[in-house]
């Protein structure tokens, strides 16, 4: 047998599997660290964060002048109070309508201004851009008396138009140009394709670049209806009838020079609160996407 035959006819030999290295504890102090280390800060900050809720919850389960720190008997007086006594239900219905109202127009306005900025060039545009993020530094009080003048002059005082366009104009700027980023994101392709099947832009916009849209479209709308829901100045301004007046202002009322009612204030402020949480709690998962939005599949 000659010497190639040999080596063809000798088997491979088998190269043995490294083991996988074995994580000592000096290994793992700089790969993982102990689990107290993480749960701990994490622990402290949720007790900070939420005290100050269970202590709103427990004046306004626990009777009026009870001291306890746990909510038992437990009552709903102060819930029927502000909302029978103090017209909480009114202003509940108040804030829906300037929330919805803000969310639905905001969201409309900034959608086609948006999309001019993503999609056109012209040359104004640097300067408009700029002027949008420069009006985020003027706070709405240096514009009430201007706003005021203006709604008296249409005749708009003590309705909750006036409200609803004041949220609206001081939500675009931001909103637009969130909105546009979200749109730059779109492929523009895809909207060319579109065009060459035989539809025009706005069929185009409509069935590509709409649905691409609704995780932006929903954490632009979220925004602005907690910030018309929580805003208390414009409302306080431009409403002067308790009929008209929202949950902000309402809870505004539960305080007086002289005293303050704590079990009712609390009470208000659950059911300003409740909402809001609800909201988000079924739109986190669209919010999540809509501020992670960088590329899109396909």
């Amino acid at each position: 047998m000659s010497v190639k035959e040999a080596t063809k006819a000798a088997p491979a030999p088998v190269r043995a599997t490294p083991e996988p290295p074995r994580h000592t504890k000096k290994n793992r102090a700089w790969d993982e660290a102990p689990r107290w280390q993480v749960y701990l800060p994490l622990g402290i900050y949720l007790v900070f964060t939420l005290i100050p809720f269970y202590w709103i919850l427990l004046f306004s389960l626990r009777p009026a002048g009870s001291t306890s720190l746990v909510p038992w008997p437990m009552t709903f007086e102060h819930f029927e109070k502000v909302w029978t006594d103090r017209s909480f239900g009114t202003y509940f219905t108040n804030s829906v309508l300037v929330g919805v109202a803000t969310l639905l127009m905001t969201t409309l306005v900034a959608l086609a201004g948006g999309y001019a900025l993503a999609r056109f060039d012209f040359k104004i545009k640097r300067a408009f851009m700029l002027a949008l993020l420069c009006s985020q530094f003027v706070p709405g009080a240096l514009l009430l008396v201007p706003l005021f003048e203006i709604f008296a002059e249409l005749q708009m005082i003590n309705s909750l138009g006036s409200v609803i366009l004041a949220e609206t104009v001081f939500q675009l700027p931001l909103s637009m140009i969130l909105i546009s980023n979200f749109i730059k994101n779109v492929p523009y392709s895809l909207e060319e394709a579109a065009w060459v099947d035989g539809c025009n832009r706005m069929t185009a916009f409509r069935i590509v670049v709409l649905p691409l849209l609704r995780p932006g479209l929903i954490a632009v709308g979220s925004f602005a209806f907690v910030h018309s829901w929580n805003h208390f100045l414009f409302a306080l301004m431009f409403l002067n009838n308790q009929d008209k007046q929202t949950i902000p202002v309402g809870l505004n009322s539960l305080m007086s020079a002289d005293s303050v009612d704590l079990g009712a204030l609390a009470a208000g402020g659950i059911i300003a609160a409740v909402p809001v949480v609800i909201v988000f709690a079924f739109i986190q998962k669209w919010l999540i996407t809509g501020f992670s939005a960088g590329a899109v599949k396909g």
